[in-house]
């Protein structure tokens, strides 16, 4: 039985696992909306060290279509500045000396149209790595089995982990239809 749960741990581990990637992966796809997040990929010169724009300056969102970057100090301006230009992010940065705004175009239709797809592919990756874990959850059962493993108990086991499947499979599907709607949304 322990061998049961071991296996079992060990694919829901995967599959949670699978479900958080897919849900910071989205939160990166900007959707014509503000979000700080797809700031995280760009780090800035901060005393000989590479660090977030988070660690230098208040990050925020005034509204829906900005986000405002408030440095702390006065010499990062230009530091800041030149780490978003330098960036795929696509956006320039507005400075007027105390805060540097960043407004987010409106989305054409083609961009929406890609942005959905490549959160799909993102969604499909996630759905292929919950899919592995529950067949190496079932193979790993079948070689359980064999080695003295009941058959009852293993038969259980492809039950309960497929269960799992059917429910990290159902949030993986919620989590893209939710940022398909976000992108959609004009």
């Amino acid at each position: 039985m322990d061998d049961l749960n071991l296996y079992l741990d060990m694919a829901e581990e995967s599959m949670k696992e699978a479900v958080a990637f897919l849900d910071d992966s989205l939160a990166h796809i900007r959707a014509g909306k503000a979000n700080v997040k797809i700031l995280d990929s760009i780090r800035v010169d901060y005393y000989g060290s590479k660090v977030p724009i988070g660690n230098v300056a208040n990050v925020s969102t005034p509204d829906q279509r900005t986000i405002a970057i408030m440095p702390w100090e006065k010499n990062m301006f230009k530091v800041i500045e030149k780490a978003i230009i330098d960036s795929s992010i696509g956006i320039m940065p507005v400075n007027n000396g105390e805060v540097i705004r960043l407004n987010i175009p409106p989305l054409t239709e083609d961009r929406r149209k890609q942005l959905v797809r490549d959160s799909k592919a993102e969604a499909e990756k996630a759905r292929v790595s919950v899919r592995n874990a529950r067949r190496e959850c079932i193979d790993g059962l079948k070689k359980a089995t064999k080695s003295g493993m009941s058959e009852d108990v293993a038969k259980d086991g492809e039950d309960k982990v497929q269960k799992l499947h059917d429910k990290y499979m159902k949030q993986i599907d919620e989590l893209f239809g939710a940022k398909e709607k976000e992108i959609l949304t004009v």
